[in-house]
């Protein structure tokens, strides 16, 4: 069974800094896409960021220039890098990977969310 730990969440100003990780373990073979999504109250799961594994990403409009995602093949980890907070970034986020186990079948598994609140 695979799962995933996020952490770095918190309070934080407007204008502020956070640094979101989300680490795999498990019967993991490999790993393709790793994203980030985020719920805020009343509003459904919207994608954030996303990165393949050779190294692409694709970010929402709202967050562009103010979010980088990253990752750690080695360490099974996807970050993300949160610059320029605003009240409206204020959300639950849920990492997300598409991953294949040893027995070589693909599967998606979330994180458990972490709440980033972005007020003064």
């Amino acid at each position: 069974q695979v799962q995933l730990v996020e952490s770095g969440g918190g309070l934080v100003q407007p204008g502020g800094s956070l640094r979101l990780s989300c680490a795999a373990s498990g019967r993991i073979f490999s790993i393709n896409d790793m994203g980030w999504y985020r719920q805020a109250p009343g509003k459904q799961r919207d994608l954030v960021a996303r990165i393949t594994t050779g190294g692409s990403t694709n970010y929402a409009d709202s967050v562009k220039g103010r979010f980088t995602i990253s990752r750690d093949n080695v360490k099974n980890t996807v970050y993300l890098q949160m610059n320029s907070l605003k009240p409206e970034d204020t959300a639950i986020y849920y990492c997300k990977i598409q991953y294949v186990n040893v027995w070589y079948r693909e599967y998606d598994v979330w994180g458990q969310g972490t709440q980033v609140t972005v007020s003064s």
